[in-house]
């Protein structure tokens, strides 16, 4: 008989608002799942304001390298959000006995709704109504799931804002949640591009999984992956960090449609004045900032 494999369990405790960010931060190296908002039995709730963040790894693949790699990845979440409640984020590694730990997150994931759009497992046996719109997400990896506020908001506007035939944009498509909920609410075309390397590679799985990869198109890099041939688009979804935001704003506003409209999120309150006046500044006129947490949205057009 096969010797069981032994599992470590990984935990930070996360402040409340910061859990997807942490989560994608966490998933480095052989940690590719990330439950979110449940604890081991015996082991210590989190404190008040604060989430539990798990992953499980091999007990054979814990080791001093890996734990550093982890230290490391969060350190520079807390260094590029400027967001001191991340400095020092307590790692606690548990061995865990012998058992399929690396799926007992499963148990726990739930759908969830924002608005008429409603986002399943695959494993998913309940029902829905028949005008919801459906995305299935295999939940984990280096991504998230929509559940951060910055990615609800995005899909609230998608849903209020989307018309049907519109050619979209996602700067920072990350997981794709984003692309292939416009390619499902009507989009003729989507353009994700992320900095990550594996980007594109979950981009299009999602969108093969809800059978929209013929209008979803994915690409790895920043802004300079965009060619002249790409645009004007009708949408713009930039769910990044603020200073990218300030950066890319008149890069932005000469692919838009004039008639198009824009959704930049991924802002935290601290910055939100210099990001208002370079979106102004680039030509672009707000319609509205919808705060939610710690993060501000802003919506609008071409000046």
């Amino acid at each position: 008989m096969a010797k069981p494999l032994r599992w470590t369990e990984v935990r930070v405790f996360a402040p409340r608002g910061w859990q997807e960010l942490v989560a994608s931060s966490m998933a480095v190296g052989p940690c590719t799942t990330v439950s979110v908002g449940n604890t081991s039995v015996g082991q210590e709730d989190p404190p008040e304001g604060f989430e539990a963040l798990r992953t499980f790894v091999p007990a054979d693949q814990d080791t001093p390298e890996l734990r550093e790699q982890l230290q490391d990845s969060l350190a520079s979440l807390a260094r590029r959000a400027g967001a001191p409640e991340l400095e020092a984020l307590p790692i606690r590694f548990h061995e865990l006995p012998p058992a399929d730990y690396a799926t007992s997150w499963k148990k726990s994931w739930k759908p969830f709704r924002i608005r008429d759009l409603v986002v399943i497992p695959p494993w998913f046996e309940g029902h829905v109504r028949p005008s919801d719109c459906v995305l299935e997400l295999q939940p984990g990896g280096a991504f998230g799931s929509g559940r951060h506020a910055t990615t609800r908001t995005c899909l609230k506007v998608l849903q209020e804002r989307m018309r049907g035939s519109e050619r979209v944009l996602d700067a920072g498509s990350g997981s794709g949640i984003l692309s292939v909920s416009a390619a499902l609410l009507g989009a003729d075309s989507v353009l994700g591009f992320d900095i990550d390397d594996t980007g594109p590679t979950y981009g299009f799985q999602l969108a093969r999984d809800n059978e929209v990869e013929e209008l979803c198109a994915f690409r790895q890099g920043g802004f300079e992956v965009l060619t002249q041939h790409d645009g004007p688009f009708g949408v713009v979804l930039a769910n990044i960090y603020s200073d990218v935001i300030q950066a890319e704003a008149k890069n932005i506003r000469t692919r838009m449609d004039p008639a198009g409209w824009f959704a930049f999120s991924g802002c935290p309150l601290h910055h939100v004045e210099a990001t208002r006046v370079a979106i102004m500044e680039a030509g672009l006129c707000i319609e509205e900032e919808r705060r939610l947490g710690r993060w501000m949205t802003f919506v609008g057009g071409v000046a």
